[in-house]
């Protein structure tokens, strides 16, 4: 993998160069782990352009854990004396300012009070911004990371398959969520990717619904949204149950149309198509039954080392999709007071040659009646 990491901060060293700097920081974490292999939080990458000279600085030893990464044993390694300096300070003082006078930062990462400190050490430094630079760069997603990607898919899987084995009826939202986490660690992750949702009754098919101490009860929609974080790559699922024996029709209905909206979504993921038209492939089903005033502001987004990354698929969205880039399609619909549906997906872009659409997450997306 050396040479991977080595390939990846040479484009950057490459993007840089072009645009006149003579070294970039590298601070957000999950950039610094895509361009060093992994490190301790905290650390920063220095990269050199002129001299090609790159330092992995960190506050602390690296452990070798895999929640943090290896570093790549071709980085040079700098620890700061205690931990309390700043990384990202001691990068900027470690620069000649005979050779490096300009140096690009990531100014979405670093605060106002980092930005001075650094100013203050080499006040001769002419600091730029590297932008989403690194970001970027990150969207296409090599067959290592897709490979890191689908194990997390696994294990999401493994985790929600076995609490729908489970008696439910009378649990808690939150208490099924840390049992779900506490799955995902048994079966190999990291963590989980994200704080898992688990929500029943009127709060299903909420966005970013928070579990609470509502108990499941017979007649209930479920709706769970998990992911696993595997070397740092995370994925996501999210699916909608019925508790008890069968559902009712307007839960059918519904479960129907969102499960059109989402199956339209996941069709529309083919390189070339505009981020905004795969948003509004999944949006149209819902919006022609009436839900459109309620809809999320987006139908889904990139994943990888961060659980949302680029493309955004939303009505504005500028940019078209790349083969090789992971996404989520997660369609919606919350009836206020009654409750609602949620189907979500993380696949990779496929082109047709190659099967289309890679599905990773397979828990059946059939309205179960547990």
């Amino acid at each position: 993998m050396s040479e991977v990491y080595a390939v990846r901060r040479g484009r950057l060293r490459d993007r840089c160069s072009a645009a006149g700097s003579d070294a970039a920081l590298v601070s957000l974490p999950a950039n610094v782990r895509y361009l060093a292999g992994g490190a301790p939080p905290g650390a920063v990458l220095l990269l050199g352009v002129a001299d090609q000279r790159d330092v992995l600085l960190c506050p602390r030893t690296p452990t070798g854990d895999p929640a943090d990464g290896r570093p790549d044993e071709h980085l040079r390694l700098s620890v700061l004396p205690t931990t309390t300096g700043d990384p990202a300070v001691a990068a900027a003082d470690l620069l000649d300012p005979a050779t490096a006078r300009t140096l690009a930062v990531e100014e979405h990462h670093l605060t106002v009070a980092r930005h001075r400190a650094m100013r203050s050490v080499a006040p001769r430094l002419l600091l730029t911004d590297l932008g989403r630079t690194v970001e970027q760069q990150r969207t296409v997603k090599d067959e290592e990371e897709i490979s890191h990607l689908r194990i997390a898919a696994e294990i999401s899987d493994q985790a929600l398959g076995e609490l729908l084995e489970s008696i439910l009826v009378g649990r808690t939202e939150r208490h099924l969520a840390l049992e779900l986490e506490r799955r995902l660690v048994d079966h190999g992750a990291d963590g989980p990717a994200f704080r898992t949702s688990v929500a029943t009754g009127p709060n299903s098919g909420r966005p970013g619904h928070r579990p609470s101490d509502r108990r499941v009860e017979e007649g209930d929609f479920l709706s769970v949204r998990l992911g696993a974080n595997y070397h740092g790559y995370r994925c996501e699922i999210g699916r909608t149950f019925v508790i008890g024996s069968s559902p009712a029709d307007w839960q059918i209905e519904l479960y129907d149309l969102v499960f059109a909206a989402q199956r339209a979504g996941r069709e529309a993921l083919t390189p070339g198509t505009a981020f905004r038209d795969v948003d509004r492939a999944a949006r149209r089903p819902l919006e022609s039954a009436g839900y459109g005033e309620g809809l999320a502001a987006r139908t889904g987004h990139g994943v990888g080392l961060e659980i949302d990354e680029d493309p955004q698929l939303a009505p504005t969205a500028m940019g078209k999709l790349d083969a090789c880039v992971p996404v989520t399609v997660e369609p919606g619909v919350h009836l206020p007071g009654r409750g609602g549906v949620r189907i979500d997906d993380t696949l990779v872009v496929r082109p047709e040659a190659d099967g289309g659409p890679e599905l990773l997450t397979i828990t059946t997306k059939e309205l179960l009646a547990l």
